[in-house]
């Protein structure tokens, strides 16, 4: 598991390789990730927006924003948590993720970055 926090939110993240869902024989690798999002502050937030930067081992480049996770802006009260989990393909047998959440204080209604630690995703049998 990777985590890190940002501005008084803790974000872990871990990853699974999906072989039901991947054909390694088209290039196309599925993996899943789980993230926790962990209120640290002294006040309300909610997750508005997210920005992804993807990567493949080929050099491939992908970038994935909008509202919220999995349909969802949830508000967090002071140490709570929202879990989620959402997935990724790529072209390549290994691959990494990095990102930003633009979240918001429920109490003055600033807005503020939450960056998203890099982390990897790789086929289990390139890890022999």
């Amino acid at each position: 598991m990777i985590s890190k926090i940002s501005d008084g939110v803790l974000i872990s993240v871990e990853t699974f390789y999906q072989a039901d869902y991947s054909n390694p024989g088209n290039n196309e690798f599925m993996f899943a990730y789980r993230i926790t999002i962990e209120n640290h502050n002294a006040f309300t937030v909610q997750l508005l927006r997210r920005h992804w930067h993807i990567f493949d081992s080929n050099g491939e480049y992908k970038e994935v924003e909008g509202e919220g996770v999995v349909g969802q802006q949830p508000v967090l009260l002071p140490g709570e948590h929202f879990q989620y989990v959402s997935g990724c393909n790529l072209r390549t047998e290994m691959g990494k993720m990095h990102g930003k959440y633009v979240m918001e204080n429920q109490n003055n209604k600033q807005t503020f970055e939450v960056n998203i630690p890099a982390f990897e995703m790789i086929v289990p049998f390139k890890m022999n």
